[in-house]
């Protein structure tokens, strides 16, 4: 079972949330850009032990997009996870984010301290993801944001072509084998969920995922040092996408952070999401959550 809702944003957005229907402590996932629920086989359950919710970024599968583009960018979706949080009657609560959505996270628990009771941050860097983007590739450090600005710009051009190819994209299990030996994922992904993610993600506007993707890369790098919760950071060694040794030197200005590095690539909640319940049951019991009255039961 599952439900969707709709919100208002702080500026006056109608965004599209969607939670679990589940019981136990309340747990926002931070989507990676674009990407829908099914991404976390092992959190959107309603038996998954967590109340989920999540929500659509803005001008995707049911969410409305602003008049303005530059109302698409990081602190935007920041915002619109706390209003989320509000529309839901939700006072604090863990977050996991993946991809960009680590980014969202860091963001949100800079900004709103209070709100947020411990940091999952699955396969990104948190602040900057761009800036770190092509490292796995060896690509020189000068050229990474260029690169990914320059690649945003043609996808946001060629999106009636991308439409259209998304739409002709078989989605049968030959479809999830050569994904998961491609490279850019790896072995590991159950075919059923991973099948469902991407038939579920391909039915977007890709002309619109890559204006999301251009205002993405004016994201910075974060002051990770008034990161107030726990955080826990799971790094993929073979991930293309983000670099390992970005995230890695990184967390140590967290002040309450611990790593764990996995064999995987970029796709980690769905290569390993019984990893993914085991470091967040972790972060549950660090943090102080754990012994606030609302969550008695749970503990």
């Amino acid at each position: 079972m599952s439900s969707t809702f709709e919100f208002l944003s702080a500026d006056g957005i109608r965004l599209r949330g969607w939670c679990n229907d589940g019981a136990g402590p309340p747990l926002i996932v931070s989507p990676g850009l674009g990407t829908v629920p099914q991404m976390w086989p092992s959190l959107v359950g309603a038996d998954s032990g967590y109340s989920t919710f999540t929500w659509y970024h803005r001008g995707t599968f049911g969410s409305t997009r602003p008049a303005e583009l530059s109302r698409v960018r990081v602190r935007d979706h920041a915002e619109d996870l706390v209003a989320l949080m509000d529309s839901r009657g939700i006072e604090r609560a863990l977050v996991a984010g993946w991809s960009l959505g680590v980014d969202v996270g860091f963001e949100v628990a800079q900004r709103h301290p209070d709100r947020v009771a411990g940091l999952l941050a699955v396969a990104g860097i948190p602040g900057g993801t761009f800036t770190t983007m092509g490292a796995p590739l060896r690509i020189p450090r000068g050229l990474r944001r260029p690169l990914a600005t320059a690649i945003a710009r043609l996808g946001r051009r060629s999106g009636p072509v991308l439409n259209w190819l998304a739409a002709r994209t078989p989605l049968d299990r030959r479809t999830a084998w050569l994904l998961s030996h491609s490279g850019f994922m790896l072995p590991g992904a159950e075919p059923e969920s991973l099948l469902a993610a991407l038939a579920a993600f391909l039915r977007q506007d890709w002309g619109w995922y890559y204006a999301l993707a251009l205002a993405a890369t004016e994201h910075r790098p974060l002051d990770l040092s008034l990161v107030q919760c726990p955080a826990t950071l799971l790094v993929a060694r073979q991930d293309v996408l983000t670099s390992m040794r970005a995230i890695l030197d990184a967390a140590p200005a967290i002040p309450d952070a611990r790593t764990l590095v996995l064999s995987g690539s970029h796709f980690v909640p769905l290569e390993h999401p019984e990893v993914v319940v085991d470091a967040l049951a972790a972060l549950f019991r660090r943090c102080s959550l754990y012994a606030d009255r609302l969550y008695a039961a749970d503990s």
